[in-house]
């Protein structure tokens, strides 16, 4: 079942994004950015057991365009298709508040063109992107992600 998070989902979104930090697949984020953002994840529970199996978030940068960011799926879920739907939801929300444009930073560019989703110079990102999030990234300036941008 797909829904919005909950207060009480944020240490397990937390867990999950760490595991595949620590792998160095995708960028952590501290508990307290979690509970700042809360409300642009979305996350996938398991309808029997009630764990978070998956989660993706939708975060505004400015009028017209969004980033989906923290796509992730639990270890022994993966292959259900869980990322897929998660990030169908948060391109469904986008187009619900009339975005023209959304963009990724990722390691896995095939997931995302999969969606529409291009490879771009990060420099055609918006600069508020880059100065209020990367900033306080461990990798900035040397950031290794695949830009990718989807006009809707």
């Amino acid at each position: 079942m797909i829904r919005k998070a909950l207060i009480h989902d944020v240490v397990p979104i937390h867990a999950l994004l760490q595991s595949y930090a620590q792998k160095g697949e995708l960028l952590g984020r501290p508990l307290s950015n979690l509970y700042d953002h809360l409300r642009d994840f979305w996350v996938y529970e398991d309808d029997h057991t009630g764990i978070i199996t998956g989660c993706a978030a939708l975060a505004f940068c400015w009028e017209d365009i969004a980033e989906i960011r923290s796509v992730a799926v639990k270890e022994g879920y993966q292959g259900q298709k869980i990322g897929s739907a998660l990030t169908e939801r948060c391109i469904q929300e986008a187009f619900y508040f009339r975005l023209k444009t959304l963009f990724a930073l990722t390691y896995r560019p095939t997931f995302f063109e999969r969606f529409g989703f291009a490879i771009t110079e990060k420099e055609k990102l918006p600069m508020v992107k880059i100065w209020a999030g990367c900033l306080d990234c461990v990798k900035f300036p040397d950031c290794d992600e695949i830009a990718m941008i989807k006009q809707l």
